[in-house]
């Protein structure tokens, strides 16, 4: 092999190699920010993941002109819960059928896996109750008191959330 050849196939192997690492490069720069984007979509998607994956099913029944209503609905969503609002001109019937005696009312009556949940209660006792599965009827904070959920404001008054029981006896679940 002449000199000349033998230089130009150093050349032509400097180049290969040099193409050969410069594709390695390449490849290990579009691996480096493909695994980025993919664990930067992961991590976006955990904080903007849908909020009511496999979560419990509440019916709230409300009027449909109820603002605190819409509020609570809003809060047992922000708080994982699926919500089907079902607004109703009839609410008496609802609590009649559900078994809410008038000492124990509230302006809207919501369901949830066998259980009737009446007025402002707080989505950490719903929770509770889902996970204890006691013996009872449902939760009831009868009226409207100012601090619980949906009927925030500038005041936050003492208010009792109340076990209902199926023989409309009553007891304190827990206290706010």
């Amino acid at each position: 092999m002449s000199k000349k050849n033998s230089k130009h196939k150093k050349a032509n192997m400097g180049h290969s190699v040099q193409a050969e690492a410069a594709k390695t490069v390449n490849y290990k720069l579009w691996l480096g920010i493909s695994t980025g984007l993919l664990l930067l979509v992961i991590a976006a998607y955990g904080l903007i993941k849908p909020k009511a994956v496999n979560a419990e099913v509440v019916t709230v029944y409300k009027s449909p002109t109820c603002g605190c209503c819409k509020k609570w609905v809003t809060h047992l969503e922000d708080q994982g819960f699926r919500v089907d609002a079902r607004n109703t001109n009839d609410m008496g019937s609802i609590k009649r059928k559900n078994g809410v005696a008038s000492d124990l009312q509230s302006c809207h009556t919501a369901l949830v896996n066998g259980y009737v949940i009446e007025g402002h209660v707080p989505a950490a006792d719903i929770k509770r109750l889902l996970s204890e599965k006691p013996d009872i009827n449902g939760l009831s904070i009868p009226g409207m008191p100012m601090g619980s959920p949906g009927m925030e404001g500038s005041r936050n008054d003492p208010y009792e959330v109340l076990s209902i029981y199926t023989r409309g006896q009553v007891s304190v679940y827990n206290e706010y």
